[in-house]
């Protein structure tokens, strides 16, 4: 395998920033109400819901359609990893913290100010802030784009690192834009 290309445009991290459950494994970039974060709801559908907590997943089946203020998924399964936390000693209830999200079959990210990006699997990892995207992935914003065997984005640290294979070299296609004077 070929050493992963870096790519530093300002176009890949602008558009790779928004990407796969950016918002969904944290409680939430939400607003404030008296100094406490308010989570916006994710609103999942699927045609099958199935919740193991034996093995602590909940898979969405057929038709995903996952839908939060700023982007919108569709794939074919959606399967969400979670981890029990214990409750602290003024809250009675028990809580969960997501582990890992993964989305497989026809994946389809749309941002709503614009940008989309298509993969066979996206998997984003909440504690490292970390999605990757496998199975064609491309992202595309307006004519531009990138695609690779692999694209591995930090969200964290804004930088992604797209990669290729021996036999295939990572893509990027970028318009110059112009500025109306």
């Amino acid at each position: 395998m070929r050493r992963p290309e870096c790519v530093s445009s300002w176009f890949l991290v602008f558009l790779l920033s928004w990407l796969l459950l950016l918002g969904m494994g944290r409680s939430a970039a939400g607003q404030q109400d008296n100094g406490k974060v308010v989570s916006k709801p994710i609103v999942i559908k699927s045609k099958t819901l199935e919740i193991d907590n034996i093995q602590k997943t909940v898979t969405f089946l057929d038709e995903v359609n996952a839908k939060k203020d700023d982007f919108t998924i569709d794939c074919q399964k959606l399967l969400v990893f979670y981890e029990n936390l214990s409750p602290k000693k003024d809250d009675a209830e028990e809580k969960l913290k997501i582990d890992k999200i993964v989305a497989t079959g026809n994946v389809k990210i749309v941002r709503t100010q614009g940008g989309m990006s298509t993969a066979e699997k996206a998997v984003y990892y909440e504690e490292d802030e970390k999605m990757v995207l496998t199975g064609n992935p491309v992202v595309k914003q307006g004519n531009d784009f990138v695609e690779g065997d692999r694209i591995v984005i930090f969200l964290k640290e804004n930088r992604s690192i797209v990669e290729s294979s021996k036999d295939k070299k990572v893509k990027a296609v970028i318009f110059p834009s112009r500025e109306d004077k």
